[in-house]
């Protein structure tokens, strides 16, 4: 009998197979850049055998296993002299004009300061080789353009809004800081510190720090320490579904991570960056994970009661119970059907005149009546079925945008993905209302 797939078209199919594989990853272990930072942290007692950087076809640019790992095993062990920390910053050119500055500055500008500087100085800076391979541009919210912003779900624009406000605060509020550093420079430090070389180093931060906390320094305000820039270890991407044990160990004076799952050879190791939704992803770190087990699609309050009788004269009522007890923010359908938080809401919205009195207990999740559950499932299922309206409205309107902007096709295929993402999760919990009786 002959054996399955030992002939010449299996193996055809399985060098195939490999080549698209391969095809889906290419290493930059011989790119010039990651060669400079090798070098450099090799001089800083750190050498890595376990990764290789590579550019995946659906991550970017991350590390690659060159060996299987095995759970609880030790993958990244950086040295402190390879991080960049607000003790980095105290202990250069800037420490003295940081140190008699007032009021003091957060350790969030100092670190900007910092890369600002570094990233001017060029070749001369000693941190140039960790400088080369940081991004040149970031995809988070406050670096996308308006017209971009405008097509993102209203929660989440809202978010974006604030977030470029605080940066821009941040940026004008730091400008006399930046003026006392002019004797550092030949020319115009308005040249040095503008808005946009801001804007590069605040993402730079927001985004790769990782979390390492630091006794608070006089020179600097109260606003807590924790960051920690940490070259190399910085190229891991997240996934949602891995989890990693990351911290500095006191003993060995390196951060550390470990992994918690096992990882094949060639492939990509990923790390978590905590259970955050698509919305938080794409707002702090510019990227949709797909099949995010954390996202969910948000509903103002105001959604919900333009689906309801304008007639109610307990309305206003009910409304402001609902936000009195924290029931009108986080309401949102998820994989597992609409939150417990939405349906409750849903609840107290449905009170006929003769159950209001009742309100308390929908809250405490007891059932009122019938009719109020009957109210309340139908009025779930058609706010779903508009959402899957306006998400496809929204997706349809972004595609006619790529097709006329193809300057902004990337940010515009980000908030797609985004949208598409908040689809699949509307539809499966369609179903799974339509189930329900």
């Amino acid at each position: 009998m002959k054996k399955k797939g030992r002939g010449r078209t299996s193996r055809q199919r399985r060098r195939k197979s490999f080549r698209t594989s391969e095809l889906s990853k290419e290493s930059e272990n011989h790119k010039q850049e990651f060669i400079e930072l090798r070098k450099w942290l090799k001089k800083r007692k750190f050498e890595d055998h376990n990764l290789r950087p590579t550019r995946f076809s659906n991550t970017g640019r991350g590390l690659m296993a060159v060996k299987s790992l095995q759970p609880g095993e030790l993958i990244i062990s950086l040295p402190k002299e390879c991080l960049l920390t607000t003790d980095t910053v105290i202990r250069s050119y800037l420490g003295d004009y940081i140190t008699k500055w007032m009021p003091p500055i957060s350790p969030l500008l100092a670190l900007c300061a910092f890369l600002i500087s570094e990233k001017h100085a060029g070749n001369k800076s000693p941190w140039k080789p960790y400088l080369d391979v940081l991004p040149k541009a970031y995809t988070c919210l406050v670096c996308l353009e308006p017209e971009v912003v405008r097509l993102l779900p209203r929660p989440l624009q809202m978010k974006a809004e604030e977030q470029r406000m605080q940066v821009q605060k941040l940026f004008i509020s730091s400008r006399g800081f930046f003026s006392s550093l002019q004797s550092l420079f030949t020319e115009d430090v308005k040249h040095v510190f503008h808005y946009h070389a801001f804007l590069w180093a605040w993402c730079t931060i927001n985004t790769r720090t990782v979390y390492m906390k630091h006794a608070q320094k006089q020179c600097l305000s109260a606003e807590p320490d924790v960051y920690a820039l940490a070259p190399y270890l910085d190229l891991l991407n997240h996934s949602p579904r891995v989890w990693v044990e990351a911290a500095f160990n006191e003993e060995t004076c390196c951060y550390e991570i470990r992994t918690t799952s096992h990882c094949k050879k060639f492939e990509e190791l990923f790390i978590c960056y905590g259970p955050h939704d698509n919305h938080r992803l794409l707002l702090e770190y510019g990227f949709v994970a797909s099949n995010n087990p954390h996202s969910a699609v948000y509903i103002a309050i105001d959604s919900l009661v333009d689906h309801l009788p304008s007639v109610d004269k307990q309305m206003n009522k009910k409304i402001s119970l609902l936000k009195e007890h924290g029931f009108s923010e986080n309401l949102t359908f998820g994989w597992d059907g609409p939150s417990w938080k939405l349906l409750t809401a849903l609840k107290l919205l449905c009170l006929g005149p003769e159950e209001f009195t009742c309100w308390k207990k929908v809250l405490l999740g007891e059932v009122i009546s019938d009719t109020n559950e009957q109210k309340s499932l139908v009025l779930s299922r058609q706010i779903c079925s508009y959402f899957i309206e306006e998400t496809k409205t929204a997706l349809h309107k972004i595609s006619h945008m790529k097709n006329e902007q193809t300057a902004l096709e990337y940010q515009l295929t980000l908030v797609e993905n985004l949208w598409v993402e908040e689809l699949r999760i509307l539809q499966v919990s369609a179903d799974i209302l339509k189930n329900v009786h």
